[in-house]
């Protein structure tokens, strides 16, 4: 019996992005290409990432909580194993992994899980050091991309191949979003030639701020939300619900507190134009995601591919003020010497190279459509991503729906056991934790006899600057630090609004208790506690 060829992977994430940011989960932006990944396959309505970009991708690429794998908090060292800014050695990322079963590995994108640099001058100096690992010491073969957290479209501060320093000219016609998917499809032509099956990560920044994307785009989507954030939300909310993505039961979760009224708007073109460039970024986004599946398919590869895409957190609220706080991300000027306009300020039209904005909290509302609050916490808002599965050799279902919740964590186990491989239980001598995901691998099959979903044995933990949460069964408790615990039933209220906490006492408490226990053995620190620590280790 001849064996089965085992798949090619291709892992796609994008950055801040809301849960309802694409059209196959209710938005009126054009995503064409992941649209048809979704057709082909799997929608999954209740992923969850960890609500912040570098601990998601830490969970992503290993398996683990990010605190067990070294990235608790952000990318800045601050002493304490847990929170020391990068993948520690105790854990196995999914590159180490597939190359042990015998997969070649390319990473396209955004790093940021390999700690904090300042402007390139000094990340050139500590890249590959202890303490700075890069993509090429965690497993993966080819690496284009940068190292960093956001950053420019037009002028990456960090960005690099295969070790080597890249500069981009002012000639150049460079647009970051676009080069990913040209460099994707290069590594793809490369890794079908050889026999051996492939992996490739291809992490966006897109649509993470600033909002940077091609004018073409922009005047696409122009106009299209002088509607308003409440009509675009009822929209997206209709859409889902006709989807199946949420149940009419739910309540869509009302305008976020800090969002104005969309009559008491004074200069509505200036909101329009920057959720058109919003919009802009997550097409391109789609475009590269369409080039690079269709190189495959050009490879011959597209029936053995799995191909997924994610985001790494809920969209992001965060208002850019002028005063250069995010410079370390970004150069002063631009590439032929123009002064880069810094923040959100008022009568500057956002998308050119020249600009550095965001589009803020009331269009973040309407990314994370119907569900409240947003990025850095572990309300829904926060926490939920999109995840589109095609696997045409493997997925029989055609759009169906998958509406077990599934964490970050799951994907390496997944993605191991389709590659026939198996986790170690050390790596290079030194221990290695146990994986905390559970493989996804028997959801994608059709529905068992009993018509039941596959479904997850153990809880899901989250924790984030003080906010945390547990998932268990359809209960979900869930805290935005320094206030109470909350307990909602999700089946019932997935968007939040009845917190039954007091008449569920009980189930409260149980899950307090599994929170901190968990917190005890993943050696979470109290939040007030890491504060201090961080104010001591910044002088």
């Amino acid at each position: 019996m001849k064996e089965e060829k085992r798949p090619n992977i291709i892992l796609f994430l994008a950055d801040d992005m809301g849960f309802s940011d694409i059209g196959c989960y209710g938005s009126e932006i054009p995503t064409p290409c992941i649209d048809r990944m979704a057709a082909c396959g799997l929608r999954y309505t209740q992923m969850y990432s960890n609500a912040r970009c570098c601990p998601s991708r830490a969970s992503l690429l290993t398996g683990l909580y990010p605190h067990q794998a070294g990235v608790g908090h952000m990318t800045g060292n601050i002493g304490i194993p847990q929170y020391q800014g990068y993948l520690n050695e105790n854990c196995l990322t999914l590159a180490e992994g597939l190359k042990n079963c015998g997969y070649q590995t390319g990473m396209v994108g955004k790093w940021h899980v390999g700690g904090e640099y300042g402007h390139r001058k000094e990340a050139e100096s500590i890249a590959g050091q202890e303490g700075y690992p890069t993509p090429l010491q965690r497993g993966f073969d080819r690496f284009y991309g940068t190292l960093e957290g956001a950053g420019n479209y037009y002028n990456p501060v960090t960005l690099t191949e295969d070790g080597k320093w890249l500069t981009v000219r002012p000639s150049d016609d460079f647009y970051y979003t676009e080069k990913i998917g040209e460099k994707s499809c290069e590594y793809i032509k490369q890794f079908s030639g050889s026999g051996n099956p492939y992996f490739l990560y291809v992490a966006f920044n897109a649509p993470h701020w600033p909002l940077h994307a091609r004018e073409k785009d922009i005047r696409d989507r122009e106009g299209s939300y002088l509607c308003g954030f409440d009509e675009i939300r009822r929209q997206r909310y209709r859409r889902q619900m006709e989807m199946g993505i949420v149940q009419d039961i739910w309540d869509m979760s009302p305008r976020d507190a800090q969002s104005p009224d969309w009559e008491s708007v004074a200069d509505k073109d200036r909101e329009d134009i920057k959720m058109a460039v919003y919009a802009a970024q997550v097409m391109e986004m789609d475009r590269a995601v369409g080039q690079i599946m269709e190189a495959v398919t050009g490879a011959g590869e597209e029936e053995n591919t799995v191909f997924l895409f994610l985001s790494d957190n809920g969209a992001c609220a965060e208002e850019l003020p002028p005063d250069g706080w995010i410079m370390n991300f970004a150069e002063e000027k631009t590439r032929d010497g123009r002064v880069v306009a810094v923040g959100n300020r008022p009568g500057i039209r956002p998308g050119g190279e020249d600009t550095y904005m965001s589009y803020g909290l009331p269009w973040a509302n309407v990314s994370n459509t119907p569900f409240r609050l947003f990025k850095h916490w572990i309300h829904e808002g926060g926490i939920a991503s999109p995840f589109v599965v095609q696997w045409k050799n493997g997925i029989r279902e055609n759009g169906a729906l998958r509406h077990t919740p599934v964490h970050f964590i799951d994907i390496s186990p997944t993605l191991l056991e389709l590659a026939g491989g198996e986790y170690p239980g050390q790596k290079e001598g030194k221990a290695l934790l146990p994986l905390q995901g559970e493989s996804l691998a028997a959801s994608f099959a059709g529905l068992p006899g009993n018509g039941k979903e596959w479904g997850r044995t153990r809880p899901i933990f989250w924790e984030h600057e003080g906010n945390g949460g547990v998932r268990l069964g359809r209960y979900k408790l869930v805290r935005k630090y320094p206030g109470p615990f909350e307990l909602y039933d999700m089946e019932k209220d997935r968007t939040e609004l009845h917190n039954i906490a007091e008449e569920e006492k009980e189930t409260a408490d149980r899950m307090k208790g599994l929170f901190y226990d968990w917190m005890q053995k993943t050696q979470v620190r109290d939040w007030e506690e890491m504060l201090m620590w961080m104010k001591h280790s910044n002088g």
